[in-house]
């Protein structure tokens, strides 16, 4: 999550942005190279071994968020005791999921833009017609294709890379970029979404990523420590926890 990384990664949004945007019908050409004309479908969409490696994916990012999810909430339920996972990392993982696999995609975006899938745009046998990725004013109503929610929990993979030894750091990040591509290209090979949806999503995650992490890790003037992490979840706890106590002790006498 260095300098190096935000350059590239805002390089990719003005190249994609752009040429997608003067170009909108290569999404189409690139949705076209998983559509069969003769069955009028996406045949992926029917491939069992396909549909549980997409599931896979999402239980095995979510998987790596939960340790996090039970720390924290452990914390707030015992503040008495020490977190399970160091408090900062706790957070940043937490929080990034939140944000990127979530918030800015299922509450946000796909609830407001509304671009129609692949699967039902008149280029594919669809009811409804293509938009580029700029233009929020499709006919889908919700749960729509821009941008995606599962390129985003599959690239929020980036997080625990980031928090991986140095050594190990570029091959973490490697790996989650492999992740990430290959659940991306499952979704566009199911009619899910154009490529521009899933490269949005990539890039979102990755900047909420790095965002996140100079606000908890790097920037002096926001950075946190473990301690200061873990006494403030302590803090939050502990009226709870008292009321808890306070509960017990009415019971026992």
């Amino acid at each position: 999550m260095n300098r190096t990384g935000l350059i590239i990664a805002l390089g990719l949004s003005l190249v994609i942005g752009l040429l997608f945007g003067i170009y909108p019908e290569l999404d189409l050409k690139l949705a076209a190279l998983f559509y069969d004309a003769a069955s009028a479908s996406f045949p992926s969409k029917q491939n069992r071994l396909y549909a549980f490696a997409r599931d896979a994916a999402m239980w095995i990012a979510w998987a790596l968020a939960l340790p996090a999810l039970i720390a924290i909430v452990a914390k707030l339920l015992r503040p008495d005791r020490p977190m399970l996972v160091p408090g900062r990392a706790a957070v940043f993982l937490l929080v990034t999921i939140l944000l990127s696999a979530v918030v800015l995609t299922n509450l946000t975006f796909k609830s407001h833009w509304g671009r129609p899938r692949p699967v039902v745009v008149t280029e594919f046998n669809g009811p409804w017609q293509f938009v580029p990725w700029w233009d929020p004013r499709g006919a889908c109503g919700r749960n729509c294709s821009f941008f995606s929610g599962e390129g985003a929990t599959a690239f929020w993979t980036y997080a625990p890379a980031a928090l991986t030894p140095p050594a190990w750091r570029p091959l973490a990040y490697a790996a989650a970029t492999l992740f990430g591509v290959a659940t991306s290209v499952l979704r566009m090979a199911f009619g899910g979404h154009f490529f521009t949806d899933v490269a949005a999503a990539g890039l979102v995650s990755f900047f909420v990523i790095w965002l996140a992490y100079a606000w908890i890790y790097r920037w002096p003037s926001t950075r946190r420590t473990d301690a200061q992490i873990e006494a403030a979840l302590a803090r939050w706890g502990r009226p709870g926890y008292r009321l808890w106590q306070r509960w017990r002790g009415r019971e026992a006498g």
